[in-house]
């Protein structure tokens, strides 16, 4: 009887619609075989920009890091277990989104916090990356006592590197990557707006038959993380690797300034084979 009371439960976290969390979009509008529809084709946007992403940051990663390349590929599982997730909206899915999104920012902090942020008792990247690995382990574990919070402690993580951002603005005079970081925040500002506005402001989209934002900020949010995780690895390849000069220029087009930023290294690089 255990055995069997544990499997259905298993068998329950896989469920369709066994997740707390039940976003604006109408369920079953567009298919009886997923839940959100709007919501589950806008995950894909990252199967199009994280293949674009790797291959643009190629250059920088082979001379600084090549663990540079991990944060796009885990933002294609981002994408995946997203569209999971909003076409069953299951706990499994949900988890699987939430914990995706909590290991790529974890990633981005081990490769580019900067060195002189590290807290005093922190005095290399290994130690740094051993903390930050400590903590994500935690972090896991604490996402499964109260699963609803997640998102939002998720967010406040997206409010520090916005201010650690602004931090290592503050010395930068290049007008190109002054720009970037404009954007960048304004993006990330309209893509959290579209998200709490789902969340706590559903009623008044739905009188008004739109209930997409959600999906919206999915399109937003993997954009602002294009331009914002450029414009970090601008500032690092700038401190970290000087030598390799790197300039900021937009794909497919530099002329244009509007595209997907990047990063050129116009000096001799020093490419060493690394472990």
């Amino acid at each position: 009887m255990g055995g069997f009371c544990s499997s259905e439960k298993m068998a329950g976290v896989f469920s369709y619609e066994s997740s707390e969390i039940d976003w604006c979009e109408d369920n079953y509008k567009q298919s009886e075989h997923i839940v959100e529809y709007f919501n589950t084709i806008s995950s894909f946007f990252f199967f199009i920009i994280s293949p674009i992403m790797l291959y643009l940051l190629h250059p920088y990663a082979k001379e600084r890091n090549l663990a540079i390349h991990m944060v796009w590929t885990m933002m294609i599982f981002v994408g995946l277990f997203s569209a999971y997730f909003h076409m069953t909206l299951s706990f499994v899915g949900q988890m699987l989104d939430e914990l995706s999104i909590l290991w790529v920012l974890a990633m981005v902090y081990v490769v580019w916090f900067p060195r002189r942020l590290f807290p005093s008792f922190i005095k290399d990247r290994s130690t740094f990356s051993n903390l930050v690995l400590v903590i994500t382990i935690v972090s896991t574990l604490s996402s499964f006592v109260k699963p609803t919070a997640n998102a939002y402690v998720l967010n406040c993580f997206g409010i520090h590197m916005v201010y650690m951002l602004a931090v290592e603005m503050k010395c930068c005079t290049d007008q190109k990557a002054l720009r970037l970081c404009k954007v960048s925040v304004a993006l990330w500002v309209l893509a959290v707006s579209c998200w709490i506005s789902d969340r706590f402001g559903c009623s008044f989209w739905q009188s008004l038959n739109f209930c997409y934002l959600h999906g919206i900020w999915h399109i937003l949010i993997v954009i602002a993380v294009a331009y914002g995780t450029t414009l970090i690895a601008y500032l690092d390849a700038s401190y970290e690797i000087p030598y390799s000069l790197p300039v900021l220029q937009y794909w497919p087009c530099d002329r244009w300034a509007v595209g997907i930023p990047h990063i050129v290294l116009k000096g001799t690089t020093k490419t060493q084979k690394r472990c």
